[in-house]
């Protein structure tokens, strides 16, 4: 079963949806933090610089992870998601370090901020592009449960701190306290670093197999014991490669049932599963029960 048409088009506009807010932001912030000299700035000009580049990697990896299982994938690509993830990880990681040392090296050698009604009228915009953004993504990880989108939506919502947090620097500079601009960039810094780690553990998950939460796997294991004549179920395991969930499960059935009607029984548990999990590929193996057991 390959990914929904539907599924794939969400999933190829909003990453390019990203990419084009990342480049316009950082324009703009560029032409400001040149006007301005404003570390809390070239925190945001560099964390959209950056945001450009994994949203890049982000789309090649989502559309490759998009093509449909081969000879040599007979999983699909899906995992390229979560590769994607470990890259931006590193982008935001490299980030926070030099966000960190900008401000430190501004908190020893103050200097005073200029075009602050430019700066203020940019990060204003920033709000604003950045907040529509996550509410599309936040949309398509609802339908599609992208890894990748998802872990992009992570470092973007980090983004609208970071850009409020300028917001508030600048305006409190233009009252005479400018230090504050240096501490909120290493303030920023750390939680930029923060949200790397966030999006480390979600794309590491992914690429060990992790299993899905307790709760899907429970409710899978009560849909399929609520097909009529499954007598029980064990062994359910699942994991996840991109949008697609992969499950596994035993079914326990009567022993003297006719290959036939087992393998019915098996397609009508798959059923009960996807339609609750659409995104889902299962796998039903029967096992045979008589009065010695399994």
């Amino acid at each position: 079963m390959g990914i929904p048409a539907e599924h794939a088009r969400l999933l190829r506009r909003v990453t390019r949806a990203a990419l084009a807010t990342a480049l316009f932001l950082a324009a703009a912030k560029a032409v400001a933090w040149w006007l301005s000299g404003s570390v809390s700035l070239l925190a945001g000009l560099t964390d959209s610089l950056l945001d450009g580049a994994a949203s890049l990697l982000n789309m090649l990896a989502v559309h490759y992870s998009l093509r449909p299982a081969d000879d040599d994938h007979r999983y699909g690509h899906g995992k390229a998601e979560a590769l994607a993830g470990l890259g931006q990880a590193a982008f935001i990681c490299i980030s926070a370090v030099l966000v960190g040392l900008q401000g430190v090296d501004r908190l020893l050698n103050p200097e005073p901020l200029g075009a602050q009604a430019l700066g203020i009228g940019v990060i204003v915009l920033s709000l604003a592009l950045t907040f529509a953004l996550l509410v599309y993504q936040r949309h398509v990880v609802r339908i599609t449960g992208s890894t990748a989108v998802r872990a992009d939506s992570l470092h973007y919502r980090s983004d609208l701190l970071l850009n409020a947090s300028i917001l508030v620097a600048l305006v409190l500079a233009s009252f005479g306290f400018e230090r504050v601009d240096a501490l909120l960039g290493i303030a920023i810094a750390f939680y930029i670093l923060w949200s790397a780690l966030t999006i480390l553990r979600e794309a590491g998950g992914v690429l060990m197999d992790r299993e899905l939460p307790l709760g899907i796997s429970e409710h899978m294991y009560q849909l399929a014991c609520e097909v009529p004549g499954v007598l029980g179920c064990h062994d359910l395991r699942t994991r996840v490669s991109g949008t697609r969930w992969f499950v596994q499960l035993h079914v326990e059935l009567p022993g003297s049932l006719p290959l036939n009607r087992a393998h019915e029984l098996c397609e009508a548990v798959e059923r009960a599963i996807l339609r609750h999990y659409p995104s889902a590929e299962v796998l039903v193996h029967p096992d045979p029960l008589d009065s010695s057991g399994i």
